[in-house]
């Protein structure tokens, strides 16, 4: 089993230049989430007591995002790219600290599973004082070959100083590596100058520690795990292999996918029981779907709760803060925005409801919209349990609907309504008999009948 205190080096100091892009690479997103959020994500399941993420000179960036995933981390900056030694030991205080495992990681590889790097420090528990993942990728071009003996690492065999034979091992290096505490610094210390750039190789460490007459493993992970991105097409890749990890596993906790493959999931989706979702489903951040519920082809829900039993959609938009109760009906082409919709109201057809409150029963007819913004500030409407708003109607906000009221089709209001009561607010209907017809005969006065002649 994996010792108490662990101490996580998250390496965040690459830019994103290869991505053709001003952001740095590591706040780069897929699943809803960016790569860094991923990695620290998993390194704290893993049991990370302690983070600490090394970031490049001038990406206060980064810095930000890793402060608010995880508070208590300490930044380390590299303010020279002298390689991956060189990025660990710029946290050599954290390491100093003592911690009884170290996990040396990077936020482009953003797929690493908490159970892999939990075997990594179970390795360790057992006497290793170096921990290696290898994988065994389709293509090894390019990759630093692994060399073992048993489940002893003997060396890391970069593919330029391999031999043929070596070459032909399948067994690569994923980069990431796991350290024993205690002699963390002494390894790390040992590791020189590793070419002409005057460079640090953390893949040293394993010739040092043999020296040093310690032991080292390789532990043996899948593929996708060291998916590393440096590409905008690595990280559409990176993409399409977590969204098939999200779907299996809701898959697999009973949600029903009609055609699984057109829906798209963020990293913390959650479904409740007995959900079904139809094609074409997008979520974005922070939705939690509720037992029963159903999401037809075409929605988009983000920042949104969606009631047990509620209906959604097709084409529908829950935007953050949409909160629907129990068997809440959002239908086609119905946007909802930091609104709570209680249980039972329905908003069949083309309505807008942002910044209000839906009471219980109520009823939103087609072309609804609550009018919420007036150029400056955003307000509230407070439609009622029971209420009924009739088709094509604006509520200008603040307004507020009384329990049961109704609210005659094409209305426009902007004073509160009582409970109970109607309110009629649009132009009153005049008839002029006749009028069309003498329209038309006005539009046909002047015009000349013309004869066509034949030659």
């Amino acid at each position: 089993m994996p010792r108490r205190n662990c101490l996580a080096i998250v390496l965040a100091a690459g830019e994103g230049t290869r991505m053709r892009s001003a952001m740095p690479k590591a706040l780069h997103s897929i699943g809803g989430r960016t790569l860094l959020a991923h990695v620290l994500s998993a390194a704290i399941k893993a049991g990370g007591s302690e983070i600490a993420v090394v970031v490049g000179p001038d990406h206060d960036a980064v810095e930000q995002a890793a402060r608010a995933l995880a508070p208590r981390a300490r930044i380390f900056e590299q303010k020279q790219r002298r390689g991956t030694a060189h990025a660990v030991l710029a946290a050599r205080t954290a390491i100093a600290r003592g911690a009884d495992d170290i996990l040396v990681m990077f936020a482009d590889t953003p797929l690493v599973r908490p159970q892999t790097l939990i075997e990594l420090r179970t390795a360790l528990g057992r006497g290793a004082a170096v921990a290696v993942l290898g994988f065994r990728p389709v293509n090894p071009a390019g990759y630093g070959r692994l060399l073992t003996r048993g489940d002893e690492l003997l060396a890391i065999r970069e593919e330029r100083d391999a031999s043929g034979e070596e070459r032909q091992i399948a067994l690569c290096n994923g980069g990431l590596m796991a350290l024993s505490g205690d002699t963390a610094l002494a390894i790390l210390d040992r590791i020189g100058n590793a070419n002409a750039k005057g460079e640090y190789y953390l893949t040293d460490a394993v010739a040092i520690v043999r020296d040093m007459g310690l032991k080292a493993v390789a532990i043996e992970t899948g593929e996708d795990d060291m998916r590393g991105i440096n590409t905008k097409a690595q990280l559409a890749e990176t993409e399409a292999v977590l969204q098939q990890r999200l779907r299996a596993a809701a898959l697999d906790a009973g949600v029903t996918m009609i055609a699984p493959e057109t829906v798209f999931l963020c990293a913390d989706t959650k479904f409740g029981k007995d959900v079904t979702i139809e094609p074409n489903v997008v979520f974005g951040p922070g939705v939690t779907v509720a037992d029963g519920a159903l999401i037809r082809s075409f929605s988009h829900l983000e920042g949104a709760h969606v009631g047990k039993g509620a209906r959604v959609g097709p084409f529908a938009r829950l935007r953050p803060g949409a909160d629907l109760g129990a068997d809440v009906h959002i239908g086609n082409f119905v946007e909802v925005k930091a609104a709570k919709i209680e249980a039972g109201a329905k908003a069949n057809h083309l309505s807008y409801i942002g910044d209000a409150r839906v009471g219980a029963g109520a009823n939103v007819g087609a072309g609804t919209i609550t009018c919420n913004y007036d150029g400056v500030a955003k307000h509230r409407t407070d439609i009622g349990k029971g209420a009924f708003i009739g088709s094509n109607s604006s509520l200008v906000a603040p307004v507020k609907i009384g329990d049961g009221a109704y609210v005659g089709s094409g209305s426009v209001v902007t004073k509160n309504v009582p409970a109970d009561a109607l309110a009629v607010a649009r132009g009153e209907q005049t008839i002029k008999p006749g009028w069309a017809k003498r329209l038309r005969q006005l539009k046909g006065l002047g015009k000349k009948k013309t004869k066509t002649s034949k030659k």
